[in-house]
């Protein structure tokens, strides 16, 4: 599962378009992969300027807004390759870069991968990678036996 943790500050993400596009992109390029939409978790975590250091000193409210984006991908690991994973970054930065320049914000991310043996998902073990059982749940959109 791709889960998205995204932290704002207190002025941005408060609509739910901006907060739709950002999930929306997000989803997408999963999806695009051959995911299940539902594998793909963004949560926007809102956080008071006074609860974030950068450099040690906090923003205020005049400042640009800062968004820190941490994702971690479980379904599927990319394979230990300097090429790939680097290209695999700049796919996700030039995703997030298409979203958050132009609204003007800082913004900085990076995206850690888990073990996908320790997930379940509503007790079921996910499919692996290009089998039955995904296209199965690419096609419900849901954890279903297979």
């Amino acid at each position: 599962m791709p889960h998205w943790l995204i932290y704002h500050p207190p002025s941005v993400y408060q609509d739910t378009e901006s907060k739709d596009s950002l999930a929306k992109a997000i989803t997408a390029f999963y999806t695009g992969v051959g995911m299940p939409a539902f594998y793909v978790v963004v949560q926007f975590i809102e956080v008071p300027l006074t609860s974030t250091y950068i450099g040690a000193h906090t923003r205020d409210a005049s400042d640009k807004p800062f968004i820190r984006l941490v994702a971690t991908h479980i379904a599927h690991n990319y394979p230990n390759d300097d090429a790939v994973i680097r290209a695999a970054g700049e796919k996700f930065n030039k995703l997030l870069t298409a979203e958050i320049k132009p609204l003007g914000y800082d913004w900085e991310f990076h995206i850690a991968e888990t073990d996908r043996r320790l997930w379940k998902v509503n007790e079921f073990t996910p499919p692996e990678r290009r089998t039955e059982g995904e296209a199965l749940w690419v096609k419900e959109n849901k954890p279903v036996p297979y």
